[in-house]
């Protein structure tokens, strides 16, 4: 017999009762039944109940143990017996007479329980988290990742796609975020940067010939955590595709998506095809360049219907109104609550009417609508007898967050919500340029190698802020899963690019010469895109915070409370890389 384990605890079945078998695991849970112990032993494979009786040996040894404890016993498969058979385990059929225990590896008395859910501060479970991986759920989401990313490998591969990789050590680059910077011990004061995305790697491989690249890619980002971004470092499905337009990159990646999520969905369905939406388009109807699909309900721009109106909370404003069917049942506090809901979002408050069987408005603020507005917003709601409006105003990007947020949230509490689905779209024809509210200059909106519409004759010839480019974002369920584009494969069209986003000619080749180069030799043009790995397994693990499918996760500080990352460096490490630390005055 093997010298640690002759099944795994997930493995034995009613078929292997009168077995002599050989199990090792850790101690899960032990519960004593009148001086006979029952143990559920788990590893990687699962639990199996073992069950040791007064008086022998291998009671008296597990009595003493603490959980957690690793060991290695001897027994019998027994049946349970019809009356005890536990049907939430596999080996629910069957427990271990045990005759023999032996200690592999002592455990102290644990922070936090193992065997429950029991609501362990984040903090506390990070700095534990090898215990924290243990849980059945975490464990589970980690598997789930594995299996994810194996998946993505084979179904790029089965594509046509070759996994190439792309280096760690680089030159910092204006990606939108900030760098994590690695001095150099041999060139002083010279610094790497990490990767915030292998951007002009995987381009550079284009133009090199390899036609189709992918990448289970690390990436690098000093920024802070929200719950659908973890700081430091994410992984995504890199992908680049040469001789292309956007809807082949669509192509590849839908099919990608709608199998995977099918695999792994649960039996959540998922919609395709994806529906194109371009960028305005969804700010208006959605508030949100990553609308929930899921919920049912549409904003409309009203600010046409109040221009000149005496209503003054209105009047000269940017007016978005959502109308939601069926509420002529819901009492006041349904309404009362959306205005509470739309005031955590940042309102001042949320206007709104009902529609009554006469097809006149109540509400309060319905005494101040005209016979001509109530006409108007009949006709372009398309309102009905039980309909409900709520109304928001303000500057149009305050009223597009509000808003966004009060349009799902009233789809959740009036039943117009789709549950268990993955609602897919690609939000398309992104703003090229933007303007710096700060500053009055113009920016790249988006990713700066992208392609403009119209390429050339339109930097030469639009607003910069009409020009529209070839980029494009995958949602699902309200989550942004990635970025991607159309890339700007042409010298004349970069450099006109920049300039227009205050880059000066030599700055351009000294931030991008090895691209700029490249772009000189005959460049294919091409295009792709990297959805996060992070949040797919996020979206189909069904959890509401990334590091919940992440193993060893920074916490919200960006810090590795576990390896009690990031620390000091000692002054012979410093002096070797040329470094001295400034720390801040205290205030």
């Amino acid at each position: 017999m093997h010298r640690y384990r002759s099944h795994s605890c997930g493995e034995l079945r009613s078929s292997d009762v009168g077995t002599d078998v050989r199990l090792s695991g850790w101690l899960h849970n032990r519960r004593d039944l009148g001086g006979i112990l029952f143990i559920d032993l788990r590893d990687h494979y699962g639990i199996t109940q073992l069950v040791a009786r007064p008086g022998t040996a291998a009671q008296s040894a597990l009595d003493k143990l603490t959980k957690e404890t690793v060991v290695r016993i001897d027994g019998k498969v027994v049946s349970r017996g019809a009356e005890n058979i536990n049907p939430e385990l596999p080996t629910g059929e069957v427990e271990i007479e045990v005759a023999e225990v032996e200690v592999l590896g002592g455990a102290e008395q644990i922070p936090f329980t193992i065997n429950a859910e029991d609501g362990v501060n984040e903090e506390k479970r990070l700095e534990y988290r090898f215990l924290d991986l243990r849980r059945e759920r975490m464990h589970r989401n980690i598997m789930l990742r594995g299996q994810v990313i194996s998946s993505i490998r084979r179904r790029m591969t089965d594509l046509g796609f070759n996994e190439l990789a792309t280096p760690i050590l680089s030159a910092t680059s204006p990606e939108g975020a900030r760098d994590f910077l690695v001095p150099s011990r041999l060139h002083a004061g010279k610094f790497y940067a990490l990767p915030q995305a292998p951007q002009q790697f995987k381009q550079l491989l284009m133009i090199a010939g390899f036609d189709r690249y992918f990448q289970i890619a690390p990436c690098f980002r000093d920024e802070d955590a929200r719950a659908d971004r973890s700081p430091g470092e994410f992984y995504q499905l890199d992908m680049e595709m040469s001789f292309v337009e956007q809807e082949d990159v669509f192509e590849v990646i839908e099919k990608v998506m709608t199998d995977l999520f099918e695999e792994f969905g649960g039996g959540r369905h998922v919609t395709s095809p994806f529906p194109r939406i371009p960028f305005r388009e969804a700010m208006l109807k959605y508030g949100s360049d990553k609308p929930d699909l899921r919920a049912k309900l549409e904003l409309v721009d009203i600010s046409d219907v109040f221009e000149g109106s005496e209503f003054k909370a209105f009047a000269g404003k940017h007016v978005r109104a959502l109308a939601v069917p069926s509420v002529q049942d819901q009492p006041r506090k349904f309404f009362d609550g959306l205005g509470d809901y739309a005031v955590e979002q940042g309102a001042k408050g949320l206007a709104w009417v009902r529609v009554g069987e006469d097809g006149g408005l109540t509400g309060p603020i319905a005494k101040f609508l005209t016979e001509e507005n109530v006409k108007v917003l009949t006709e372009r709601l398309g309102l009905q007898a039980g309909h409900a409006v709520f109304f928001g105003a303000g500057e149009f990007d305050e009223v597009s967050k509000i808003m966004g947020a009060v349009r799902v949230e009233a789809a959740k509490r009036a039943g117009q919500f789709e549950e268990n689905v993955f609602r897919f779209c690609w939000i398309v024809d992104f703003p090229m340029f933007e303007k710096n509210e700060d500053t009055g200059e113009i920016e790249f909106s988006h990713n700066p190698f992208s392609m403009p519409q119209g390429g050339l004759e339109a930097l030469n010839s639009k607003d910069p802020l009409d020009i529209l480019a070839w980029q494009y974002d995958i949602v699902c369920n309200g989550v942004e899963l990635s970025s991607g584009a159309i890339r700007n494969h042409e010298p004349d069209i970069m450099y006109r690019a920049f300039e227009i986003a205050g880059y000066d000619k030599d700055a351009v080749e000294t931030e991008f010469g090895g691209m700029l180069k490249a772009f000189k030799f005959g460049a294919p043009p091409h295009g792709g895109i990297a959805p996060g790995v992070d949040r797919i397994v996020m979206l189909l693990a069904d959890e509401p915070n990334i590091r919940e499918t992440i193993a060893f996760p920074l916490n919200g500080n960006a810090q590795d409370l576990m390896m009690g990352a990031p620390s000091e460096v000692d002054e012979t490490r410093l002096r070797e890389l040329h470094l001295s630390v400034r720390k801040p005055q205290p205030k």
